[in-house]
């Protein structure tokens, strides 16, 4: 409820009717919950999740539960599987890979084996897939699914063993989050005083928790780490009324390193219109440069930007 409509909506989808309906009849009960309390159970949450200290259900611990009840191999086998993408089948957990994630690894592949998995998945994912596949590739995975006819068993179960002992475990190891970043993206979106109030109360609790998630949080101020390439990149993919309001509230170097990377009239006209602008709400500053924080994490994803100084120590890996 704390969350608001759009990032429930997102938590919902991932659960089961049985799920929906048990946490549906606790919010129907709860009646009035002051924002003491809201705020005391966001602290324990955020203690749980990132003190290896208390009794947390993690990968990691159940893991090393397993082991000591089953043989290595099996265990390995069993976690690969369970850090794999959500679904009871093969072909359910590819519905919930990304079409990009996916089609990167069919790329590679024979149309033909591609074409057989292609006719196996959701086809609203098939179509996204197909896509994204390089367009002459596609193609001829179109041309063999069109002529293909009922597909050999036992052809169909080499195609899912390969599936899960090279594509799914491969992306399962990929998908391991540490819990402190995953803290550290949460605490990302909170406005600065809501995340200035946790992070001191996380601190009294648990300091060492605290800085990790600290030393790993991207903040507004760390764009000033970015090379001149970067910020033209960034400047490039940033709405301009944003970036106005974003600078009018940044410290004065964070402002000269953006200027420095525009032309001499780009940056005259900045500075005038951000002087027109008069007072500005905090929260509007703050929306404005969270929003550019973003586009920054996205160009990095897209390794269109390295986010990062020029020591390794310092360089952040998104």
């Amino acid at each position: 409820m704390s969350l608001g409509e759009e990032q429930a909506a997102k938590l919902f989808a991932q659960m089961d009717d049985e799920e929906i309906k048990e946490i549906s009849q606790v919010m129907a009960g709860l009646g009035t919950v002051s924002s003491n309390i809201v705020e005391r159970l966001f602290v324990e949450f955020a203690e749980q999740v990132s003190s290896t200290g208390s009794l947390v259900g993690s990968l990691d611990s159940t893991q090393r539960l397993l082991t000591k009840v089953l043989g290595e191999d099996r265990v390995s086998d069993i976690m690969e599987e369970i850090r794999g993408p959500a679904g009871r089948t093969m072909w359910d957990k590819l519905a919930n890979v990304n079409e990009q994630v996916l089609a990167n690894y069919l790329k590679n592949e024979y149309p033909q084996t591609v074409a057989v998995i292609l006719g196996k998945i959701q086809q609203g994912h098939a179509a996204k897939v197909l896509g994204t596949l390089p367009e002459n590739f596609a193609m001829e995975v179109v041309m063999r699914m069109l002529r293909m006819e009922a597909v050999n068993k036992d052809i169909e179960k080499d195609v899912e063993r390969v599936l899960r002992t090279e594509f799914m475990s491969n992306l399962a190891r990929t998908n391991r989050r540490d819990s402190h970043e995953m803290m550290a993206e949460i605490f990302n979106n909170l406005d600065r005083a809501t995340e200035s109030r946790f992070l001191s109360a996380l601190e009294e609790r648990n300091k060492d928790a605290a800085e990790r998630i600290r030393a790993l949080m991207f903040t507004f101020e760390d764009l000033s780490r970015l090379d001149p390439a970067g910020v033209q990149t960034l400047l490039r993919a940033v709405d301009k009324d944003k970036l106005v309001i974003a600078l009018k509230g940044s410290p004065e170097e964070l402002r000269d390193l953006f200027f420095s990377n525009m032309s001499e009239r780009a940056a005259k006209l900045m500075r005038e219109d951000m002087q027109s602008l008069g007072p500005i709400r905090l929260k509007d500053v703050e929306d404005a440069q969270q929003a550019m924080v973003q586009s920054a994490k996205d160009l990095s994803d897209r390794g269109e930007i390295v986010i990062g100084g020029t020591g390794g120590d310092d360089q952040l890996v998104f």
